[in-house]
């Protein structure tokens, strides 16, 4: 996941513009010998004890990694925070926003009532509507002190003097005006409020889940309009290209026969003894709950584990043919890495049996893996970035159609048949209808 609310209507924090700061200038922290900090070294460098609000800064450093701002705030070749990141969303192309410490293009004038009001309201540094794809949906359940320790700690960001490309939305979605009545339909005024009848511990991950993670920006299906369907939480979302599994109780899309501590391991190394992190999700590992504390990956966890099953819709029979073909086309592809009856390399190549993922109702997760293959979320302690290899230039759309029905059919899972007419829609979209090279192009290189 870059970590962005696809669904939602258009656009990551936008803002012009720059207003005086009342604030005195914190010491930036030190950029590296060859230029810019890496992302991971910005996000974890130790704050010197002799800066001034030392604490504070630290503090914000730690929720900024739990609000996982460095994934969309980082395009590909940029600077940490320096946004421009474009995101091709059901309503536009939108592009991340500055936050660096950057007085005219970042944040460096923003008050931090300001940016309070950018996490709590949606409201940008002249009153503007920011578009909730920004996720100050999720974020206005942060505590102010918690906002004020984020900005602190932004505010100490190496300055990057960039402006992100202007965002491609057709009207009516580029007026801001019009997302005060998407604020009165769907804006929850309600702040977090610790359940009393729970654990400190189930509380903090809800906090966590619910607030700066904002997990159900991916995880929850959206209306037409880009909100949340309320009755539908952590159900799985749709992300364009790809799909954020169900995280409720489900035992065959779900996190069911997952333990806590299977969740957070796989939060803190990407990977467990049922899946690998693979897509979106591979950024949210390394700029976030990998660097997060043992205590708080284990609150999410209990949190997750605490929320009901979904309901189990029974898939529709596979075509026996699509399935032996498919037998076939995995044996000749896929054994390598996950063997012959599916069973993995523990913690390096996932088992594909009774996985969540395979068997979501949107075969878009699985489909995408095959056609333009991923990368493995890194992490502290799995520092190397395994790969899944693209087979769009070696696999028709038939033959992608049937190793995925057979996949999401055989060791355990259950989940509908996959078509041609599916992969070669998906093939259109990641414009991988002409054969060239990939970043996962794999034994094409």
């Amino acid at each position: 996941m870059r970590r962005v609310t696809i669904a939602a209507v258009v656009a990551i924090l936008g803002v012009a513009g720059v207003a005086i700061s009342q604030l005195p200038a914190l010491p930036a922290l030190p950029a590296h010998a060859g230029g810019a900090m890496l992302p991971t070294e910005l996000l974890t460098h130790p704050i010197d004890e002799a800066t001034a609000d030392a604490a504070q800064i630290a503090r914000g450093q730690y929720l900024a990694v739990a609000g996982d701002c460095m994934s969309c705030h980082l395009r590909d070749g940029g600077e940490p925070f320096a946004g421009g990141l474009g995101l091709n969303t059901p309503f536009g192309v939108i592009y991340s926003s500055n936050i660096t410490s950057d007085s005219q293009t970042g944040i460096g004038a923003w008050t931090s009532e300001q940016f309070y009001q950018a996490m709590h309201d949606g409201k940008g540094i002249h009153g503007e509507n920011l578009y909730p794809a920004f996720p100050y949906p999720w974020f206005r359940l942060a505590s102010r002190a918690d906002d004020d320790a984020i900005f602190s700690f932004l505010k100490t960001t190496p300055a990057v003097h960039y402006t992100p490309p202007t965002n491609h939305l057709p009207f009516p979605l580029n007026v801001r005006s019009a997302v005060s009545g998407w604020n009165l339909l769907f804006l929850d005024s309600q702040e977090f409020q610790a359940d009393a009848a729970q654990s400190a511990e189930w509380n903090r991950g809800a906090y966590l889940v619910n607030g700066l993670g904002h997990c159900g920006g991916c995880h929850t299906p959206k209306n037409a309009l880009g909100a949340d369907r309320s009755k539908q939480f952590l159900r799985g979302g749709d992300l364009e290209t790809w799909i954020a599994p169900d995280l409720t109780g489900n035992s065959r899309t779900g996190l069911g026969n997952w333990n806590i501590d299977d969740i957070a391991e796989y939060l803190r190394t990407g990977r467990n003894a049922h899946a690998a992190a693979g897509g979106p999700m591979a950024d949210v590992i390394t700029y976030s709950t990998s660097l997060m504390n043992d205590d708080d990956r284990r609150a999410i966890a209990t949190y997750l584990k605490s929320q009901s099953a979904s309901p189990t819709v029974a898939p529709s029979t596979p075509d026996q043919q699509a399935m032996q073909r498919g037998a076939e086309i995995y044996s000749d592809a896929c054994t390598s890495c996950h063997l012959e009856v599916g069973v993995g390399q523990l913690r390096t190549f996932p088992p594909l049996g009774h996985d969540a993922m395979l068997q979501q109702a949107n075969p878009a997760g699985l489909v995408h893996l095959i056609l333009a293959g991923t990368r493995i979320g890194t992490s502290p302690t799995r520092p190397s970035p395994l790969a899944m290899p693209s087979f769009a230039w070696k696999l028709s759309d038939q033959e992608i159609a049937d190793v995925s029905t057979f996949i999401r059919n055989s060791w355990g899972n259950e989940a509908a048949p996959v078509s041609d007419s599916e992969v070669s829609a998906l093939r259109r979209k990641l414009n991988l209808e002409t054969v060239h090279l990939t970043e996962n192009s794999g034994d094409q290189n």
